[in-house]
């Protein structure tokens, strides 16, 4: 970790600004990475970071974290163009498709626990670890290593992101991700991560779980919801945590669209296979990628019909699972 260290350190020193760019519609995690990230290279080298990304952060938990943390992240409008600083990839890669990282763009640093891409072009530095159950986790061994003081907004921030992509430590844990917890919790404000947790949704909430639910098709273990347009994207995530904790129920593939994307989450009770799994389906129609027991997929849309979409990856869907051959039941009724 110590050679890890000084090879972060040497890829950005001769840098004076740098912009860390999450996935698209940032998560806990990513949110999280980003923002310790940010510290880190101020604190110790003073460098200028600015947070950007594309999409929307719409899950309320999400949005009150974004609130506690005074708003440090800035929505891009539209595509970045001839970008003054390198960028910093936190919870993404190069070549996945859920970012919005430039065409040709310099590469100062790549911190992700994905399964890694090939990436073209040269990258200063790269720390890609699939072991890892979050980004976060990541994030406070260097700040930790680099004898850094984080503050209690930063640790609880990370503390929320292990948590939320561990599923409490539940999902796709490792050892890192244990001490990164132990670590964080005596520097946590509670009261705030209570708040964050608990934040009040919308009516127009209660109404899209209804509809989620309405949608949803029973397959022996497998659950599959198609949920059509939706108000924010990470929708389908959202709904696919809530239906994975069905009784009997290993598999969970949530789908909707939104804007010119239709997107798809998967869930499994599995330790492994839901990163292969929603690769296979999409295939070279989209972009697709995961790990484990959770994993997502994108389409553009196009000139298709959604709705004729969804019918197609629902067929493949249930025979990669072995279920075409089951009637599916309907959850609510």
């Amino acid at each position: 970790m110590k050679e890890r260290l000084e090879a972060l350190f040497e890829a950005v020193q001769e840098f004076d600004e740098i912009i860390i760019l999450p996935h698209n519609n940032p998560d806990p995690d990513a949110i999280a990475s980003a923002v310790a990230l940010r510290h880190l290279l101020s604190q110790r080298f003073n460098i200028k970071c600015q947070i950007v990304y594309r999409g929307i952060i719409g899950r309320a938990e999400n949005k009150a974290l974004v609130r506690y943390l005074n708003h440090p992240l800035q929505r891009l409008t539209g595509c970045i163009s001839q970008p003054c600083a390198p960028f910093a990839l936190v919870d993404t890669q190069p070549g996945t498709g859920n970012n919005a990282l430039p065409t040709g763009a310099d590469i100062a640093i790549v911190i992700d626990h994905h399964p890694q891409r090939e990436a073209n072009g040269v990258i200063n530095f790269v720390d890609v670890r699939p072991s890892v159950g979050a980004a976060s986790s990541i994030m406070t061994e260097y700040l930790r290593l680099a004898q850094i003081s984080i503050p209690s907004f930063i640790a609880t921030a990370l503390f929320y992101g292990i948590k939320t992509d561990t599923m409490g430590l539940g999902r796709g844990t490792g050892t890192l991700d244990m001490e990164a917890i132990c670590y964080l919790l005596p520097k946590i404000d509670l009261e705030a991560l209570l708040k964050i947790e608990r934040a009040q949704v919308p009516m127009g909430y209660f109404k899209n779980l209804a509809e989620a639910l309405n949608a949803t098709r029973i397959y022996n273990n497998v659950a599959i919801s198609y949920l059509g347009p939706m108000q924010y994207p990470d929708l389908t995530a959202e709904t696919a945590d809530f239906l994975l904790r069905m009784k009997g129920i290993e598999w969970v593939v949530c789908m909707g669209t939104h804007k010119e994307r239709f997107i798809i989450s998967v869930r499994t009770q599995k330790q492994a296979g839901a990163g292969q799994f929603i690769q296979t389906i999409v295939g070279k129609q989209g972009v697709a990628g995961g790990h484990g027991s959770m994993a997502g997929g994108q389409i553009i849309i196009g000139d298709r019909n959604p709705d004729h979409l969804a019918e197609g990856l629902i067929e493949k869907m249930r025979q990669y699972l072995h279920v075409s051959e089951i009637m599916g039941q309907a959850l609510t009724t």
